[in-house]
């Protein structure tokens, strides 16, 4: 059980809200400008408190610099419950503003299922495709369901 101290000094439960909250900042503060990730499970847990709330699909980029600090995270595309469009020309344009050198892509599968599909696969080569003519790395790929799935784990990138 989780305790919240109000400003009077009494305590009340933690509600599912309280704790979301308290998440929330939590990430905020792991992915504040200049901290660099050193393992993917850095990014996996604070990519899954970010996108498993969701009930619609949402694709977001974390934009690093050369040391794999990051620079920003932004959420580029939003779509329905089982889709969302992904376009390579606002991917490369985010990474050109940010003047990154690296990203980890993500996105949410509200179904909860991790594995990735046909559509997932082939933007994913795409993307990397149009990010390597500006130079800028892709270090993984993340689908989040009731587990993380990383394409760089499983050797597709």
């Amino acid at each position: 059980m989780l305790f919240i101290q109000e400003t009077n000094n009494s305590y009340r439960l933690a509600d599912e809200q309280d704790v979301i909250s308290e998440a929330i900042k939590i990430y905020n503060r792991t992915f504040s400008r200049g901290e660099p990730l050193n393992s993917p499970d850095d990014a996996k847990d604070c990519i899954k408190l970010k996108l498993a709330p969701y009930e619609h699909e949402v694709f977001l980029c974390l934009f690093l610099d050369n040391q794999h600090r990051v620079i920003a995270c932004d959420e580029l595309f939003r779509g329905t419950i089982d889709g969302a469009s992904v376009y390579p020309r606002e991917v490369v344009k985010a990474a050109l503003h940010h003047n990154a050198a690296a990203l980890i892509m993500a996105h949410n599968h509200p179904s909860g299922i991790s594995e990735p599909s046909r559509a997932d696969r082939a933007i994913t080569a795409k993307l990397q495709e149009a990010l390597a003519l500006i130079d800028v790395r892709v270090l993984d790929h993340f689908i989040v369901g009731e587990t993380v799935h990383s394409f760089a784990e499983h050797g597709l990138l």
